[in-house]
């Protein structure tokens, strides 16, 4: 009777990873850059989040649009550069990319190849939001798929962000992993995300899973168009709590590529 049981495991893990497997197969690249140009980023694919009011989370940069010296394409790479500089009162100038409008996706998988940077006071992400206009945050959701807090150098974290479950209320729903050489080489931040579960992933290991509780919007806003950002943040509530270094000044993160499937 005990190996029949085994058995009859064996066949049901080996059934799931088959149909996990065809799911992958059945999968298109519907929307991608792969930044084998130069210059700006394409504009028939990314717009910009422009300003330095602190962003909700007192943040010391201001976000720039369409200057090369915090957000170009070069030698393959897109890279989103953050700089000791004032404009206006704002000590810092980064970029914030948005895919919002040109490229807007309900569930698939999206993978982020990327090394991001390190230094004490830096707040690299790579995210999404819902595209609902105007967004009423955190009813319409976020899910981070990879930050970064320079003064834990190393540690990743991915979250979703609900009505019912986020950081102010004490019900955040997140996860951690080190990867101790991502300043160093470039490692693959992955979503995949159904109607029943957003997972991330790492090097396509994944490390944080958020199940749909069949409860509503205030649990499960996951069910409508997110778009897709990429900053760098310097200082705030979070990437400031141990200050910011200006000696490590200027820092950058740099994209391979994004690529997303259904």
């Amino acid at each position: 009777m005990k190996k029949l049981t085994t058995v009859t495991l064996l066949i049901i893990v080996f059934s799931h990873l088959v149909t996990n497997v065809k799911a992958q197969i059945k999968r298109k690249l519907i929307w991608s850059d792969e930044f084998n140009y130069k210059g700006l980023p394409d504009s028939a694919r990314w717009s910009y989040d422009v300003g330095g009011k602190g962003w909700g989370n007192n943040e010391l940069q201001y976000y720039t649009s369409k200057q090369l010296s915090n957000a170009r394409v070069e030698k393959g790479l897109l890279i989103i550069e953050v700089k000791k500089e004032t404009i206006e009162k704002n000590a810092y100038t980064s970029a914030r990319l948005v895919t919002k409008g040109k490229g807007d996706w309900t569930y698939g998988r999206i993978d982020v190849k990327a090394k991001i940077p390190k230094g004490i006071g830096t707040w690299p992400a790579i995210w999404m939001l819902g595209s609902t206009t105007p967004l009423k945050w955190p009813d319409d959701g976020e899910i981070d798929i990879m930050e970064h807090v320079g003064y834990d150098q190393g540690v990743i974290h991915a979250s979703t962000h609900t009505k019912k479950y986020y950081h102010s209320i004490g019900t955040q729903k997140t996860a951690v992993t080190t990867v101790a050489d991502c300043s160093e080489k470039f490692h693959i931040y992955s979503l995949d995300w159904d109607a029943e579960t957003v997972t991330i992933l790492i090097d396509n290991k994944a490390y944080f899973s958020f199940k749909n509780e069949h409860t509503g919007n205030d649990a499960w806003p996951f069910n409508k168009p997110f778009h897709l950002l990429l900053n760098i943040a310097v200082g705030g509530g979070w990437g400031g709590q141990k200050g910011v270094d200006d000696s490590i000044f200027p820092q950058k993160m740099e994209i391979d590529y994004v690529r997303v499937y259904q």
